[in-house]
């Protein structure tokens, strides 16, 4: 009676324990199975297994990491005329501008059969301002169009150069590579340069710039701090060496016709509907 009493406990005892660890059995089974196996072979598995867990963290490292960039900056000096250009880029209405003192975006729809949206912002021309609206944007830039007063562009060279040395040095902009738009604008003004022009013009005074200012910021060890080189060395400047695509441009926000007319703008719109 006694024996059948403990047979019966032992019974329970067993199934108390199955009912609290139900893969034991399997959990046995494979450890059997693994211990007949050839030691290579579980090597192999082990490392095979351990590539998969890295690529993984790598990839969603990765994807998570990487910033989409949608953005179509408009820079350029004040009264260049960005403003306008934004506002018949979007409306194709003209519009009675005054200086920005701060960003206006919205969405833009390239002309293309894609169908693309872009983020189009108009960014504050001001000395005092521009720099640091610059650095809020600079890295969502898909594209940078800078704008350029055709018209008074020979009292502006200076000005136009040295902010164009700012934006192609800086390292964030070099990295991304946005594709560089330069609209010369103000085309309906008889006294207007042409775009040839303007981009040989400006090749020479970025060369020019490129000497003064990598002498003064040159540190102790011969290397700019904060920004990148300009170009090639031992060469001359020419926009062609930059690591983005570079486009100059002929266009008129105002139109020839005036405020009732519609804007020149056909190459822009181009060159952003291949974006």
């Amino acid at each position: 009676m006694e024996a059948e009493s403990t047979g019966g406990n032992m019974g329970e005892k067993a199934d108390v324990e199955m009912a609290e660890n139900p893969f034991e059995p399997y959990i046995e089974s494979l450890r059997q199975q693994l211990e007949d196996q050839d030691p290579v072979f579980l090597i192999g598995v082990i490392v095979a297994l351990a590539v998969i867990v890295i690529t993984c963290v790598f990839l969603k490292y990765f994807l998570s990491s990487k910033t989409v960039r949608s953005a179509v900056l408009l820079v350029g000096l004040c009264d260049s005329g960005k403003t306008l250009l934004f506002s018949r880029l979007l409306s194709g209405k003209f519009k009675r501008t005054q200086t920005s003192i701060t960003d206006s975006s919205a969405p833009y729809k390239a002309k293309n059969d894609k169908g693309s949206t872009w983020t189009l912002i108009d960014l504050p021309g001001h000395d005092s301002l521009r720099s640091q609206y610059l650095e809020k944007f600079k890295s969502a830039a898909r594209a940078i169009v800078f704008v350029v007063d055709s018209a008074i562009f020979q009292k502006e060279v200076r000005d136009v150069a040295e902010f164009l040395y700012i934006l192609l040095t800086d390292t964030v902009i070099s990295r991304n590579a946005p594709a560089l738009l330069v609209a010369c604008n103000k085309q309906d003004i008889t006294m207007a340069k042409s775009a040839k022009l303007i981009q040989q013009q400006l090749e020479k005074e970025l060369n020019t710039l490129r000497v003064t200012r990598s002498a003064a910021l040159s540190s102790q060890d011969g290397s700019v701090g904060g920004s990148v080189y300009l170009g090639k060395k031992g060469k001359d400047f020419e926009f062609n060496q930059l690591p983005m695509k570079v486009e100059f441009l002929e266009c008129s926000a105002r139109g020839s016709k005036g405020e009732d007319g519609d804007a020149d703008m056909e190459s822009l719109e181009k060159n952003l509907a291949k974006l």
